[in-house]
């Protein structure tokens, strides 16, 4: 399998702290402090997993894989994921949160570069 870990420095400028960071001081505070940074990685490397499955890593056209993503149905991925994991809890409102400031860091990123 392809080594999408946003980490891993094949999507340059993406780094998970500041990630975790940026997702914090996007959402509200009260729903910021539900969760642990291990709970928000957990969401961006499901978003991670989300893309790898669609093809949608390749970074060959990203616009076209932009336009390829349904945020829809990533968010229903991810609920789906955190709901066959027993171990992590959120409420499926603050998914939707977290992972749509996540999709804003990484057009943050975009914007960078």
């Amino acid at each position: 399998m392809a080594d999408t870990n946003p980490d891993s420095g094949q999507f340059e400028g993406f780094d998970e702290d500041n990630a975790v960071e940026f997702i914090r001081a996007a959402i509200p505070e009260n729903i910021s402090e539900r969760y642990s940074d291990d709970e928000i990685l957990y969401v961006i490397d499901t978003i991670w997993d989300f893309y790898d499955k669609r093809g949608l890593t390749s970074l060959d056209d990203i616009d076209a894989e932009e336009d390829l993503l349904d945020v829809d149905d990533l968010i229903r991925y991810v609920k789906k994921q955190i709901a066959s994991d027993n171990e992590i809890m959120m409420d499926p409102k603050d998914v939707d949160l977290i992972v749509k400031a996540e999709l804003d860091y990484e057009k943050s990123l975009e914007d960078l570069f």
